[in-house]
This record gives C-alpha cells, sequence and structure tokens, in this order.
C-alpha cells in the first residue's frame, strides 16, 4: 500500500468533501482517512458482491466475522471474550443513544468529558437528559479527565451514565491503567455505570497499551464497550460496529430497546470486518507508521506557526490545534481563509481549538502547513475537477 497516493474523489460523494465543494478549501476535518482499502477488505467485498443476492441477514448468522472480532480482541488487547457478549450496531452513535436509553429514566444525568466530539456532547439532551460536563486538563503535557470532577458529578443521585470517548476524541490520549482504576473506583462507589466509545483504539501511534473498559475486572458488569473497523480500516461509509456487553442484563436492556428501531447492520459490513480482523495485519502496522510519521511531521510544523500550538497525541489521526493565541474571534474563519477546513473547536466545547485530520498523503499536509502559514497557495497539490473544485485532501 502507498499511504502518498492521493485518490480522485471528485464523484464519491463522500460528507467530508461535500462541504467545501466549489471551494479552494483542503477539507480535512471529519473523522475519516484518504487511504484506500486494505486489498483484502476489496477482494471479499467483490466476491460478496459477484454472488449477485443480498437477502435478509442475521449478523448472529454470520460467525467468520464474529470469530474475527473474538480473535481481534484477543490478539489486540489480550481480552477473551465471549461471542455472546458481542451486539452488532450499524454505528457507535447510535449504539451509545441506544444505550442510554436502555439504562436511563427521564430526568436522570449523563456525565461527559469536555472538549469532546459533537455526537457525543448531543446525546444527553437528543433522549430528554441533562449533561453534567467535566473538564479534560493538561497533566505533564497530556490530556486527561479531571477526576475530582468526576468524584463531584458522579456523586450527583441523578447520576446514572459517565460516557466516555478512549483514546480521546479530539485530544487523542489514551486512558492508562491507573486512570481507568480511577473511573471504575469512582463509578462503581456511586452507582454510575460506563459507556466506552473506543473506535479509535486501534489506531495508537505511540508505545502504550489500550484497556478496554468491559475487560476491567471492576467495569465487566457495569458498562458497555463500543468497538468499529471503520476509523481503521477507512470502511465507516459501511455502517458496521459492535457492542461488547458481558452483563447479561445489562445486554438484553441493550437488545430490548433496539426492537424496531435499530437495523441489522449490512452485508457488506459484516464483510468487510471479517476481512479487515483476519487478514489485514501487515496493512494496519504499515498505516500506523505512516500516520505516526504524519503526526510528527505537523505537530513539528504546527507548533513552528505563530499563535498555534499543539501536545502531540498517542493515538487516532487527528490533532487538536490550540489556537486561543492568535487572538481571533473565530478560529474556524482564520483557517479557511487561509484554504484549509478543519473541524470546528466550538462544536467540541471549546471555540479556541480546531481539529485536523492528518490521515492523507503527506503532500496534502505539507499544502494545509504552507496556507496556515499564510503562504500563496499551490493549488498543484490538488485534484482538481470540472465537477468538483474542493474535492482535495
Amino acid at each position: 500500500m502507498d499511504f502518498n497516493e492521493k485518490p480522485d474523489r471528485s464523484r464519491s460523494k463522500a460528507y467530508k468533501w461535500e462541504r467545501y465543494k466549489g471551494t479552494d478549501i483542503l477539507p480535512m476535518w471529519i473523522a475519516d482517512t484518504e487511504f484506500r482499502c486494505a486489498e483484502p477488505i476489496l477482494t471479499a467485498l467483490h466476491q460478496r458482491i459477484d454472488e449477485g443476492i443480498f437477502g435478509y441477514t442475521l449478523p448472529e448468522h454470520d460467525i467468520e466475522a464474529i470469530a474475527a472480532v473474538v480473535a481481534w480482541c484477543q490478539r489486540q488487547y489480550n481480552w477473551q471474550i465471549d461471542p455472546s457478549w458481542l451486539v452488532w450496531t450499524p454505528g457507535i452513535v447510535p449504539a451509545f443513544n441506544l444505550f442510554i436509553k436502555a439504562v436511563c429514566q427521564t430526568g436522570d444525568k449523563i456525565i461527559v468529558p469536555t472538549p469532546n466530539y459533537p455526537p457525543m456532547l448531543a446525546a444527553p439532551a437528543l433522549n430528554n437528559m441533562e449533561r453534567i460536563c467535566i473538564d479534560t486538563v493538561l497533566v505533564d503535557g497530556r490530556w486527561t479527565l479531571d477526576f475530582a470532577a468526576l468524584e463531584q458529578a458522579a456523586a450527583d443521585p441523578k447520576a446514572r451514565v459517565f460516557m466516555l470517548c478512549n483514546p480521546m476524541n479530539p485530544q487523542g490520549s489514551v486512558l492508562r491503567q491507573e486512570e481507568l482504576d480511577s473511573i471504575a473506583q469512582i463509578c462503581n462507589k456511586h452507582g454510575v455505570l460506563v459507556c466506552s466509545d473506543e473506535i479509535h483504539c486501534d489506531l495508537i501511534l505511540d508505545a502504550v497499551p489500550h484497556f478496554p473498559a468491559s475487560a476491567h475486572p471492576l467495569l465487566a458488569d457495569t458498562s458497555v464497550t463500543l468497538m468499529a473497523p471503520s476509523k481503521t480500516f477507512n470502511v465507516a461509509g459501511l455502517g458496521t460496529a459492535f457492542a461488547i456487553i458481558p452483563n447479561p442484563i445489562l445486554r438484553a436492556a441493550f437488545n430490548q430497546a433496539a426492537q424496531g428501531v435499530l437495523p441489522w447492520v449490512t452485508i457488506t459490513g459484516l464483510t468487510a470486518t471479517q476481512a479487515a480482523f483476519s487478514h489485514c495485519d501487515l496493512w494496519h502496522q504499515q498505516q500506523l507508521a505512516y500516520l505516526k510519521q504524519n503526526r510528527d511531521f505537523l505537530v513539528d510544523e504546527i507548533n513552528q506557526i505563530a499563535g498555534l500550538q499543539v501536545i502531540s497525541p498517542a493515538a487516532t489521526f487527528l490533532l487538536w490545534v490550540d489556537a486561543s493565541q492568535l487572538g481571533v474571534a473565530d478560529t474556524q474563519a482564520w483557517c479557511e481563509a487561509r484554504g484549509v477546513g478543519p473541524s470546528a473547536g466550538s462544536a467540541f466545547g471549546n471555540k479556541d481549538f480546531f481539529r485536523l485530520n492528518y490521515g492523507c498523503a503527506r503532500a496534502y499536509l505539507e499544502e494545509a502547513v504552507n496556507r496556515l502559514r499564510g503562504n500563496p497557495r499551490d493549488n498543484k497539490q490538488l485534484i482538481t475537477s470540472k465537477s468538483a473544485d474542493i474535492d482535495k485532501c
């Protein structure tokens, strides 16, 4: 796989590209990459499509996909899961909203760290719950949770669920064992359930381990862990994720809440998941190496731009950029005026930041840095199209 390739996405209709279509702005916002899928995934999809029939298929009948998830958890996290714990969902976002519906009553409160990615911030209100925000803080040059604030929030008699993103989005921190220990101790003490979104857990760039929430002995009965191949293998459009719920009572409540609401995951999504987790280890390792180089390049370059500062993330392909020293009212407008389209920090809970996606060819990052410095734009770096001038990064 040549990760330096720049695929032409002018006809893709991808959400990432449609936002800035018809402009001279590099789209570096939504969390999917510009990397073509690994060949084993494409081969498996072609074979499934060539069969030519796409009737109803229950996920629990796809024993190969289930076995692939079980093997992946064992191989990646030394976590032996029982296949019965697995509940397939068409995405992480519907899964955590469903979990809230399954375990909460009107008037309950949901604890959410901030900043956080918009769907997680929106989930409490969507389900008629109150959100309790706790800050993330810098400790020894690394973003982590404010555990004193978590203790205070969990002590609220109405607090029912702590919604966690690990690795953190947008900061890119990976929770350490002692931090997960603290979460378990605090939440169990106050009877708060943990819903852990771990969609970026296979994109750890530094030599740090990932600890799934439901693998923790003190959280196995009081948590749900949400995972998916979508970010790691760039198959988000196939709409396939899974919840791992060891507690049979919680799992039954989750499944009951899904009845008549949540559709089965797609046949193509199951096929891609099985192929990704079974045959793409080499591609995965190559992508991690490329992303690490991209991260190191971008961190170094951004920290040389006056008014911008970043902390190197241990995971993800997302960079949380502190623009508070720019002295501008709208950091998103500042970026777009220079021809770069990041995710707006205000959507995550901090208007003085923005989030850059570095899951793309290095040439795009070089052009983005050039633009953010205020230099003339090199449009030769871009893929041009008469139908869509912006389908480029």
